[in-house]
């Protein structure tokens, strides 16, 4: 069983502990061991454990050559708190995991971790303000939609423009809309987005949407400064100043001396120290427990970098204003530090990079759950952010400008002909799902195509037509889709099939022609007498 990606979906990170514990069980190599005078049969020692369990997270690209031991022993302690291995003894759970030379084997059962079970979450379609509005106040659930049947006489209405025929028109005004309708707008067209790039059915399995809130998208949209850091509008949440000045002091090192902050051997490690204890003591990671299952997903995109970043900055969007803010400054300070050749070494024996990974992965991206690859993920989420975060934290602009367009669409007054109210009403954009670019060209190029090949069918069927109309309408079809119309009807003998000529009436024949057929001959028997 080799290695695989897992790419975006629902429970990853189950599918990815599930995988990893069974390439454990089946690779792992076993033999025979002795300890205090005694042979066990198929086990490992702790430190070969570690060893081939390190080999195998590194060269896996779900997780990445950046893994370390030390993230390898704690997955291991996982392992041996929730019995996928056991000591040789046959005690699990209460025993502590060391990389040592104590032997370990594998329970009879592995316990796979099943799969949790969600209640569904009832799909709330946004009605978007339209013609036929109800008044405010009127609630819109359940209205219901009327089909949209285009026969010919609903088409040639619709195409009386293009022959020269208008007929009369108003000019509609939208009522208002309120800002909980911009609210809910955003929210829809910036969830049906990323549901897009993920490829995904439904969101339902990787977010609660209900606890998605409307007011975050749009405040981490325009309540920004010139750098594109979240301003926030409760001051209260902002960080202590000490851990802002702490982190501007080693943003802009060797430049700490401006800030009149004192210098000694070892200053900048307890500067760095102030802040690592900080983030540690969240309540809550800063990218939530929430988002936890969609930041994972977005994960299994990483082979397609430009879809991965436009993930993060959708669900970037959905944070809370002061998680994102804080994370804005974080990532600005790490990248900062690993950049800078002249700050000194803040941990002895492990690198500035590898450090400001194992110090922070944690209080971004964080699981309830004991029982799951959180710190490998998050390891793995946060080198992501340090290469990318310029661009993962900055605003969508095409999510954006899409989003404006369509509010001001709704804003803007119309025009309205007669026999537009047959038309069908517009619902709220539902949450597409993602297709091929070979089916994307298909629909391209035939998707149109085929309603209006169907449509001159009809017209060419129609019994109720007289002869008269029916070429009049083709003349107008022929006109606007000269294109369809040429593939029904190739040839003239073709078209004229369809109005075949009728047969001419024989000449008839001279009355006195049959009262007096031998009249020729009495007259010549006459001029014989």
């Amino acid at each position: 069983m080799e290695p695989r990606i897992v790419g975006p979906g629902p429970y990853r990170a189950t599918k990815l502990w599930n995988e990893t514990i069974e390439l454990f069980r089946t690779r792992m190599p076993l033999r025979k061991h002795r300890c205090r005078f005694k042979s066990y049969e198929r086990c490992f020692t702790a430190a070969e454990a570690v060893d081939w369990l390190h080999d195998l997270l590194r060269c896996n690209q779900n997780f990445g050559p950046e893994v370390t031991r030390k993230q390898t022993v704690q997955l291991l302690k996982k392992f041996l708190k929730n019995h996928v291995i056991e000591d040789i003894k046959g005690k699990w759970g209460q025993e502590d995991f060391e990389d040592n030379g104590h032997l370990y084997r594998f329970p009879p059962s592995s316990p796979l971790k099943p799969y949790p079970k969600r209640p569904p979450y009832q799909k709330d379609t946004i009605k978007f303000p339209e013609w036929n509005d109800t008044p405010p106040g009127v609630s819109q659930e359940n209205i219901p939609v009327r089909p949209l049947v285009m026969n010919s006489e609903m088409w040639y209405k619709r195409h009386s423009i293009a022959i020269g025929e208008v007929p009369a028109c108003r000019l509609v005004y939208r009522r208002q809309l309120t800002e909980a309708n911009v609210e809910e707008i955003w929210k829809s067209m910036t969830l049906s987005h990323l549901q897009k790039i993920l490829g995904l059915d439904s969101l339902e399995e990787v977010l609660d949407i209900k606890l998605v809130k409307s007011k975050f998208i749009i405040h981490n949209v325009y309540s920004v400064s010139q750098q594109g850091v979240v301003i926030l509008d409760d001051k209260s949440k902002e960080l202590p100043h000490w851990v802002l000045s702490a982190m501007k002091c080693l943003a802009n090192w060797p430049n700490c001396s401006d800030l009149k902050q004192p210098m000694y051997v070892g200053f900048e490690k307890d500067v760095f120290k102030t802040i690592a204890d900080y983030y540690g003591h969240l309540k809550e990671p800063l990218l939530t427990f929430h988002l936890f299952d969609a930041f994972v997903s977005v994960l299994g995109l990483l082979q397609e970098e430009k879809m991965a970043i436009e993930a993060f900055q959708i669900c970037c969007l959905l944070l809370p204003p002061e998680n994102r803010r804080k994370l804005q400054l974080l990532m600005k300070m790490m990248t900062r530090i690993c950049s800078n050749k002249e700050m000194p070494p803040l941990c002895d024996g492990l690198g500035t990079r590898t450090l400001m990974i194992q110090t922070f992965s944690r209080c971004i991206l964080c699981s309830k759950d004991e029982v799951d690859l959180d710190e490998l993920l998050a390891a793995r989420l946060v080198t992501f952010l340090m290469d990318n975060y310029q661009d993962i934290l900055k605003v969508p602009l095409a999510l954006q400008t899409s989003i404006e367009e369509r509010v001001a669409h709704l804003r803007r007054v119309q025009i309205k002909y007669p026999g537009a109210d047959m038309d069908i009403t517009l619902s709220a954009p539902s949450f597409c799902r993602q297709i091929s670019p070979e089916e994307f060209e298909y629909q391209r190029a035939y998707g149109s195509q085929e309603p209006l090949a169907a449509l001159l069918e009809e017209v060419i069927t129609d019994a109720k037509l007289s002869r008269k109309e029916k070429k009049k309408k083709l003349k107008q079809f022929q006109k606007s889709y000269p294109e369809v119309y040429q593939e029904r009807f190739p040839t003239p003998e073709s078209e004229a099939l369809l109005f075949p000529e009728k047969p001419k009436p024989k000449p008839q024949m001279l009355m006195w022609a049959l009262k007096n057929p031998f009249q020729p001959f009495q007259r010549t028997r006459s001029f014989r007498m």
